[in-house]
């Protein structure tokens, strides 16, 4: 399975970065987050809403996070829950055109599906890749624009 989702973000790389990459203020500007915590290992817990008109999904997962500002990257391994082995990894690269210049901005998750025999990779491909993982993904990174640009 693999998702990509982008977006471009009419702010300074260094804004957007400091937004995308403070993940415990992210349930403060992104409605969709439930919470996310830094856990005593130092992994860092996440949950969000994937919404379904009036009903809404909770789904969860624990990653290391690296966050590399010098290579505009942050990755994450998930390390517990149902995305177990999944690979995250958000691009912010600065785009100087136009007079206002910006921000692309793109996460690219990878994962070979849930280890459940015969049906996890066609479960990854079909559904979680498409309705979940995009889903919370094109909300996070809405969310993520909304804030950097905003804060001027």
């Amino acid at each position: 399975m693999r998702t990509v989702d982008r977006i471009r973000v009419h702010a300074p790389f260094v804004r957007v970065f400091a937004v995308a990459s403070r993940v415990t203020r992210w349930p403060a500007i992104l409605p969709h987050y439930r919470w996310v915590r830094i856990l005593d290992d130092g992994l860092v817990e996440m949950a969000a809403w994937r919404p379904f008109g009036a009903i809404k999904y909770p789904t969860w997962w624990v990653s290391e996070m690296t966050v590399d500002r010098p290579a505009g990257e942050i990755r994450y391994r998930h390390v517990r829950g149902i995305t177990r082995d999944m690979q995250v990894v958000w691009r912010l690269v600065e785009d100087g055109e136009g007079s206002a210049g910006g921000v692309q901005v793109e996460i690219v998750h990878t994962w070979d599906g849930p280890r459940w025999p015969v049906i996890g990779r066609l479960a990854a491909n079909l559904v979680i890749g498409p309705v979940f993982i995009h889903g919370i993904a094109s909300r996070t990174l809405a969310g993520i624009k909304r804030a950097a640009e905003g804060a001027r």
